[in-house]
């Protein structure tokens, strides 16, 4: 007698989470309550924005290590800002092994630098692509960006493919937005800014593998420790996909 099983699901999670160097909307910058929110994600993946850093392997004490200490996860940096006493940018926090590292410049002249970190892990068996970016505040700048991370994307591959950051976007219909969902699939729009009043969709997470049974659930975390912590609210997505997938 043939015996029949549902096939296993495995789950991960993923967030995106504009640390603002760790200041709140009250003006003070305390890591405490940023490393207090990444422990209450409680996420596999995090990117993070608007973290101070320095390169792995250089000496000195900053927020990236404070925060990957007090989570217990591996930390990658990924700044676009390099000052001789700490550099700014992007970073991923992760519990997975880390396979892979590459650092995209996304800078436009005449603005604030900005990039993309762009890193390969392992999570239960299958190869996870995971890029983390920081838009700029310029429309046109924006557009020049999207288009450089379309071409990023445009890498063959088989992977699992993660897309979050701030993108600094709140209106839906926007060119990068409408480029992105075409390319990688829809992206839920939640208010995560302003923190206390989140009312724009700045933070993203685009979930893309071309399988139909990845899913992905989201949700905005917003507690009295968040709307406290940084100028934007946490989003989180719960992928799921089928074992045989």
């Amino acid at each position: 007698m043939t015996c029949l099983t549902e096939p296993r699901e495995l789950r991960f999670s993923a967030a995106t989470y504009n640390i603002h160097r760790s200041i709140g909307p009250d003006g003070k910058q305390d890591p405490e309550r940023i490393a207090g929110v990444i422990q209450q994600l409680d996420a596999t993946i995090i990117g993070l924005q608007e973290v101070e850093s320095l390169y792995e392997g250089e000496p000195g004490l900053h927020q990236l290590n404070y925060l990957a200490g007090q989570s217990g996860l591996r930390a990658v940096a990924g700044p676009a800002v390099f000052r001789a006493d700490s550099h700014y940018g992007n970073a991923l926090l992760t519990s997975a092994p880390v396979i892979n590292v590459r650092r995209h410049d996304l800078s436009v002249a005449g603005r604030e630098p900005r990039g993309a970190l762009d890193v390969d892990l392992k999570i239960h068996d299958r190869d996870v692509r995971v890029i983390v970016t920081h838009l700029g505040l310029h429309a046109g700048e924006r557009r020049r960006q999207t288009q450089d991370l379309l071409k990023i994307l445009s890498r063959p591959s088989q992977q699992l493919t993660i897309l979050l950051g701030d993108f600094n976007e709140w209106l839906p219909w926007s060119r990068p937005i409408r480029w992105l969902n075409r390319r990688l699939g829809k992206s839920p729009a939640y208010g995560t800014f302003p923190a206390r009043y989140p009312l724009f969709a700045l933070d993203r997470i685009w979930i893309s593998r071309g399988h139909p049974q990845t899913r992905a659930d989201f949700e905005v975390l917003k507690t009295n420790e968040t709307v406290n912590a940084s100028d934007h609210l946490p989003l989180k997505a719960t992928v799921k996909l089928s074992a045989q997938g």
